[in-house]
């Protein structure tokens, strides 16, 4: 079972808006039975989340205000890819140090993602990381926004799985990157792809021109 790459001819495409992050754009796409249709969506550069467990299994969390939805979520560490060559397990790791100050020395990854694929080309790698130890915050960091206002927890990976089944978590990345560690938990993480595995899914998006340069 895979997913395969696909792009069916684009006879035309609008920039309906530009945004910080996000470009809002309608295409005019060609069926395979000759139509047309047109669809309106927003091209993401990515971002990479982290599970971060410790050695007795607790995983370290933010919780953040999300304006879209009015909700203060609870999150793993995570963050904007800043360009289409950025390496994801490089910018995995600057997130952990800038959102709770840690570095891991074993990096896996858990599972790839995209968030909504019928409105956002967004893809997200989600990693385990093990091994923690501190880290101090990147040169030249800075809270600001929503993340001036963010706090840390731990949790355990059991009462994640057990919240996320309840209905009591409701961040995408956190979601299947818990959902994830619990099925690799299994085998003791042995069947995960390494920290720095290809990302065939994201080098596609990049092939079509759905990211930034």
């Amino acid at each position: 079972m895979a997913d395969v790459p696909l792009a069916w001819p684009v006879t035309s495409t609008r920039v309906l808006a530009e945004g910080h992050v996000a470009t809002f754009a309608e295409d005019e796409v060609r069926t395979p039975d000759g139509g047309t249709m047109h669809r309106e969506y927003l091209r993401h550069p990515g971002a990479v989340g982290i599970i971060a467990l410790d050695d007795a299994a607790r995983a370290v969390l933010v919780r953040q205000y999300r304006h879209p939805v009015r909700h203060r979520l609870t999150e793993p560490p995570a963050g904007l890819l800043d360009h289409a060559g950025e390496d994801p397990l490089v910018a995995a790791q600057r997130e952990l140090a800038e959102e709770v100050g840690l570095a891991a020395g074993r990096w896996d990854v858990l599972v790839d993602l995209f968030s909504t694929p019928g409105i956002i080309s967004e893809g997200i790698r989600v990693f385990l990381a093990r091994d923690l130890s501190p880290a101090a915050r990147p040169d030249g960091f800075t809270a600001e926004g929503e993340e001036a206002d963010m706090d840390t927890v731990w949790a355990s990976l059991d009462d994640l799985l057990a919240a996320v089944l309840d209905g009591r978590l409701h961040n995408p990345t956190l979601v299947t990157g818990v959902l994830a560690a619990g099925v690799a938990r299994r085998d003791g993480y042995a069947s995960l792809r390494p920290g720095d595995a290809p990302w065939p899914a994201r080098a596609s998006l990049a092939e079509a021109g759905l990211l930034p340069g």
